[in-house]
């Protein structure tokens, strides 16, 4: 679905939508970390020397401690009294299990969404997959895994359900290093900007039915693509 800025209105807003916001300090060490455990740089098991990341990542104490109690709230990291935090991260199978949550979670954002999103909130969806578009173009994977949150953002938001949001984005934050990864597969942005578009048409269409089942089949394919970086599976081949 290619969408088109409306009478009167320019390119601004989508520019504004695919914009970079720059990370806090504690949000650069916290991705950087999330990224070297999931690419298994870090291990399970290893001690997180706060001396040593400090003076690696070129930052103090505080930023980093910020980083590592956000790792700990994600499940990747463990603290301990008086003792560094170690590195832990979910086995596959209980990686598994959240996706398939994730995936039931959002697919009811969605079907919600297609019911009740007011005017504006279709139209800052559209901004935002137009955001998307551009960004596919510049095969960014880090600026695309941004506005790909606010797009699903906006889905939770649409939904009008004050607690299944608050649930859909814990859950989701748990997820967010190896949703991230996903997009470091050959061609995956492509095939999530196309599965966006599907979402996108339902919701538009108040489809609710169509809304869930593809957002449904969207995360479980954002799963396929993690487990396909993370050499959990073999890539998949069209036939």
């Amino acid at each position: 679905m290619k969408t088109r800025p409306r009478r009167g209105e320019d390119n601004s807003l989508i520019k504004e939508a695919g914009s970079r916001r720059k990370l806090t300090r504690a949000e650069e060490v916290r991705t950087r970390l999330a990224d070297d455990i999931v690419d298994g740089k870090l291990s399970p098991g290893m001690p997180l020397d706060e001396t040593e990341i400090a003076a690696s990542y070129g930052v103090s104490r505080t930023p980093l401690r910020e980083a590592i109690r956000d790792l700990a709230a994600m499940g990747l990291v463990e603290t301990r009294p008086h003792r560094s935090a170690i590195v832990t991260r979910p086995s596959p199978e209980h990686l598994r299990q959240m996706f398939h949550v994730m995936a039931e979670l959002e697919a009811l954002c969605a079907s919600l969404a297609a019911a009740s999103m007011t005017l504006s909130e279709r139209r800052n969806l559209e901004t935002i997959h137009e955001g998307l578009a551009q960004i596919l173009k510049e095969n960014d994977p880090s600026h695309y895994h941004v506005l790909n949150e606010k797009f699903h953002a906006a889905i939770y938001a649409g939904s009008h359900n004050a607690y299944l949001v608050e649930i859909t984005l814990a859950t989701r934050r748990r997820l967010s290093p190896f949703r991230r990864a996903q997009f470091l597969t050959t061609g995956r942005l492509a095939k999530s900007y196309k599965e966006h578009d599907a979402i996108l048409v339902a919701i538009l269409q108040g489809n609710r039915e169509l809304a869930a089942d593809t957002m449904r089949s969207h995360i479980l394919t954002v799963e396929d693509s993690y487990e396909e970086y993370a050499g959990l599976k073999a890539p998949s081949v069209s036939l």
